[in-house]
């Protein structure tokens, strides 16, 4: 099982601010005790929009609250017609209805309800880096940000999965990025070249709205089409290196190599990401 990355839950945010816009939320229903007491004042107003911040997703009432939600390893939203809930064992967290649809959160526990003005304070939120698909992030400040004094001697391989470095990059970005910057796992950004740091920047910037846009493909998309169409599956034609152990390198035919880092995988390229 992997974590939803920053992309996945973006999509996931795209589905609900669809579902609950239109209208006024009609019934909410917590799980969690302590929150019941939000249930009253939530129903009746309208969801204004849907942000994200990595991987937590905040959920914004025009009454001047929000629900902070973060989907760890289990969470999943599902959207369905009004009140029509699917046969899962998964328990429900969160419900939100309209006329027309529910917005159903499974399995997670991290789930609070905030004032707005305590959004920002909230302790993930407060520590969390940019949020590449919801704020305007260039390459170029990315650049700066990897040279900066707090992050350019730590680890590349701890620093991408850092949430207060850039929100929402996990596990397959981590290795799709490091691959196309043709950095070596266990380097630093101090110890890259200026062309490593571009196309490092480029690289996330890329990927992360890659991702979001299809379906958590990483892969070159005309490469991925033309495998696909070969009958490949999407496991097999999704990533550059991501796992792909013992497989050839897409570049230069290399076997692509695992290791852990940081207690979890990481694929690579000898050959491409060369110290």
């Amino acid at each position: 099982m992997t974590m939803p990355e920053g992309p996945e839950i973006r999509r996931a945010a795209d589905q609900v601010e669809k579902a609950l816009r239109k209208g006024n939320v009609m019934d909410v229903f917590f799980a969690f005790e302590h929150l019941k007491g939000y249930e009253s004042i939530l129903s009746g107003a309208e969801v204004t929009r849907v942000d994200t911040k990595g991987k937590a997703m905040l959920i914004r009432f025009d009454n001047g609250y929000t629900i902070y939600s973060h989907n760890q390893l289990y969470g999943k939203w599902i959207i369905r017609n009004a009140y029509n809930y699917p046969k899962t064992n998964r328990q429900l967290r969160l419900a939100l209805h309209n006329e027309k649809k529910s917005a159903l959160l499974y399995s997670a526990s991290d789930i609070e309800v905030l004032r707005d003005e305590e959004v920002p304070l909230h302790p993930f939120i407060a520590k969390v880096g940019p949020d590449l698909l919801s704020e305007d992030v260039s390459a170029e400040q990315l650049k700066e940000r990897f040279t900066s004094k707090a992050f350019h001697k730590k680890k590349w391989t701890s620093l991408l999965l850092d949430q207060s470095f850039i929100a929402g990059i996990g596990n397959y970005l981590r290795s799709e990025i490091l691959f196309l910057a043709g950095i070596h796992p266990d380097l630093r950004p101090i110890d890259c070249s200026e062309l490593q740091l571009t196309k490092a920047a480029e690289a996330t910037v890329n990927l992360v709205y890659q991702s979001y846009k299809h379906n958590g493909i990483t892969n070159d998309l005309e490469l991925a089409m033309k495998l696909k169409e070969q009958g490949q599956t999407r496991p097999q034609y999704r990533h550059w290196v991501f796992n792909r152990e013992g497989k050839s390198c897409r570049i230069d035919g290399t076997e692509i190599q695992k290791v852990r880092a940081g207690s979890r995988r990481l694929y690579f390229c000898p050959t491409c990401q060369a110290k």
